[in-house]
């Protein structure tokens, strides 16, 4: 039997970068960026790790990481949980000390991530293509220390993510994000304007956190940043 250090995953790149989204906003943090997504949102800006990327043993990661002198882990994607062994990696890294919080897009179950584990789920829009992905059990395994967040296109999105919010009440549970979609191109992809959001978010008085993502607005849509 392979024990859980000595598994592997495809890794498409390990980065030292401020994180731009959710409640560590602007903290130095290492993404760890997992190979793989069974998803095709149309705004994706990581369509680049859907292939490729490099086999790595968890001791090999975890030792990678280690020259990086911040506390703070992300495991992103593409969709980390498409690899099983992303759970032993999420529970070595948190074994190892380190503040660790997961970037999903809630279409995996969530249920046998570490509980030490910050969830951050992504609940699919109607524009983003893969609102029949979202897996309405993950809410229950949402707890008061993770966060769910909404990608908004539009004003029909955001009337949808609104409704959302309020039957479920989703605030009750966790802390909740809205961010505008954001394309480095306008003229290629699909883009809502940041203070058009939070207009919308104040009129309405949403008990919700507006964010952008603060790296793009810093170096742009590339990777390893």
């Amino acid at each position: 039997m392979v024990r859980a250090t000595e598994q592997r995953l495809k890794i498409s790149e390990i980065f030292y970068s401020l994180q731009g989204e959710a409640l560590n906003s602007g903290l130095p943090t290492i993404f760890i960026r997992l190979t793989g997504c069974p998803l095709r949102c149309v705004y994706c800006d990581t369509a680049y790790a859907f292939s490729g990327g490099q086999w790595q043993g968890i001791e090999q990661i975890v030792d990678t990481i280690s020259a990086y002198h911040t506390p703070y882990v992300t495991v992103t994607g593409g969709e980390p949980l498409a690899q099983k062994a992303c759970m032993h990696l999420l529970t070595a890294l948190c074994d190892k000390g380190y503040k660790v919080s997961l970037e999903t897009s809630g279409a995996l179950s969530i249920a046998a991530v570490d509980p030490r584990v910050i969830k951050v789920m992504d609940i699919k829009t109607p524009a983003s293509g893969e609102q029949d992905r979202n897996l309405d059990s993950n809410l229950a395994c949402i707890t008061s220390s993770d966060q769910i967040k909404f990608v908004i296109c539009n004003e029909a999105d955001y009337e949808w993510s609104k409704s959302l919010l309020q039957t479920a009440q989703l605030d009750k549970r966790c802390e909740v994000l809205f961010s505008a979609c954001h394309s480095s191109d306008p003229l290629g992809g699909i883009q809502l304007e940041a203070k058009t959001l939070a207009g919308w978010i104040l009129r309405d008085q949403l008990p919700v956190r507006f964010q952008i993502q603060l790296h793009k607005f810093l170096w742009g849509d590339v990777a390893g940043v």
